[in-house]
C-alpha cells in the first residue's frame, strides 16, 4: 500500500495535535514522551532493572505508523500511542508473546545476565541461550526436541536473534502463561497480562506510576498478528488518559484489540 506525501503530512499533523491534547511530549523513550497522569508519580526503578530498561526503550518519531514484518502498514493505525524503535524481522514470527519474550531477552543480554535467557516451548522443552551460544542447536522430530552439537561458538546479538526466532516458532501464549507466575498487588513494569490459547494474547507493562491515594497507572505495549512493530497502546475506554491505564478501573482491562480479566496478570519468577 503506497502512502502519498500529503497523507504522511496529515498523519503527522494529527499525531502532533493528538499529542498536545494528551500532554504527550516528543521524547524518544516512554519515560520522556509520556508524563504520568496528574497526581501520579513514577515508581522508583533501578537503572539496570527490567523496569529501568523498559521505560528507556527507544521510540520512533511522533506520528510513526505500525508496520508489519513485510514493511506494509497495519490495517489499524488507531490503536497505538507510540511505536518502539525495535526490529520486527522479515518473518511472521514476532507476534504477541514473542514480543514479550524479546523484550525480556534484550534486557538480560544488555545487562550481562545472558545465562538467564531461557524460554519454554509449548511442548515443555527448555530452550537455553547459554547452550545455543556455545554451539548447540535444537533439533525437532514430531513433538520431541533435543540439543545437538555442530555449530561454532557465537555470543553475538545477531546470533541471539536467530535463537529467538527459534523460540518464536515453538513457544507462544500458552507456554509463556505457564512459565510466568500469577501475581497480586500493585501493577509493576514487566508484568504481563496474558490469556493463553489459540488464539491467545499477551501485553506487557512498560511503566507504572502511583498516586498518593494508592491508585496505580501503567503503560502497555504489544505486538499482534501478523508480526508487527511493538507499540504502546492507547486506552480506548478512557481516551482522556491517552496511553495510561488505571489498575482496577472498570470491570475488565479493555485494550484496543483484546480484553483481559484483571487477574490474568503474571510476572517473571
Amino acid at each position: 500500500m503506497r502512502t502519498h506525501r500529503w497523507q504522511l503530512l496529515l498523519l503527522m499533523a494529527l499525531a502532533v495535535g493528538d499529542a498536545r491534547a494528551q500532554h504527550v511530549h516528543g521524547g524518544s523513550t516512554p519515560e520522556a514522551r509520556f508524563p504520568p497522569p496528574p497526581g501520579f508519580v513514577r515508581v522508583p526503578c533501578a537503572p539496570q532493572s527490567f523496569c529501568g530498561h523498559l521505560r528507556q526503550l527507544p521510540l520512533k518519531p511522533l506520528g510513526s505508523q505500525v508496520l508489519l514484518h513485510n514493511g506494509t502498514p497495519k490495517h489499524r493505525q488507531d490503536a497505538h500511542a507510540a511505536v518502539l524503535d525495535i526490529t520486527v524481522g522479515r518473518k511472521d514470527l514476532q507476534q504477541c508473546a514473542d514480543a514479550v519474550m524479546r523484550l525480556r531477552a534484550e534486557h538480560l543480554f544488555a545487562n550481562g545476565r545472558q545465562d538467564e535467557i531461557a524460554f519454554r516451548f509449548t511442548n515443555g522443552f527448555r530452550a537455553e541461550w547459554k547452550r545455543w551460544r556455545n554451539g548447540e542447536r535444537i533439533r525437532l522430530a514430531g513433538n520431541r526436541a533435543e540439543w545437538v552439537k555442530g555449530a561454532s561458538v557465537d555470543s553475538s546479538h545477531g546470533q541471539l536473534m536467530r535463537f529467538m526466532e527459534t523460540v518464536f516458532m515453538y513457544a507462544g501464549t500458552r507456554s509463556l502463561e505457564q512459565e510466568l507466575s500469577p501475581v497480586n498487588g500493585p501493577v509493576q513494569p514487566g508484568d504481563v497480562f496474558i490469556q493463553g490459547g489459540s488464539p491467545g494474547h499477551a501485553v506487557i507493562v512498560l511503566d507504572a506510576a502511583r498516586h498518593a491515594d494508592g491508585r496505580v497507572a501503567f503503560l502497555l505495549a504489544q505486538s499482534y498478528m501478523p508480526a508487527q512493530d511493538i507499540h504502546l497502546l492507547r486506552n480506548p475506554a478512557h481516551p482522556e488518559l491517552g496511553a495510561w491505564y488505571i489498575q482496577g478501573q472498570g470491570g475488565r482491562l479493555v485494550t484496543p484489540e483484546w480484553t483481559f480479566d484483571w487477574h490474568q496478570r503474571r510476572r517473571w519468577p
